[in-house]
């Protein structure tokens, strides 16, 4: 039996459009550490609080990607406000 592994990003865009953009090309180096099948949700009283519920394949290079410079740099160019909060679930 497969367990399901799962993440859930909380952050905080500056602008919904510009993040989404960046998000939507960064899809290839997603996949390429294991994180799938994402989906992206926004707070109906604050459209620039955004959730993402993520399927991870393997935790240990999904925390590994999360924590790379390439991703912060990605993050901060997008226009993230502060550091997200990721939590991993089975």
């Amino acid at each position: 039996m497969t367990t399901n592994q799962n993440a859930t990003i909380h952050l905080k865009v500056k602008d919904y459009t510009m993040w989404r953009t960046s998000y939507d090309g960064d899809e290839k180096s997603r996949v390429s550490a294991g994180i799938t099948n994402g989906r992206v949700f926004r707070r109906a009283e604050d459209p620039s609080d955004v959730v993402i519920l993520q399927d991870i394949a393997d935790v240990p290079k999904a925390r590994s990607w999360f924590a790379s410079e390439d991703l912060k740099a990605a993050m901060q160019k997008s226009g993230v406000v502060g550091s997200p909060s990721i939590r991993f679930a089975t």
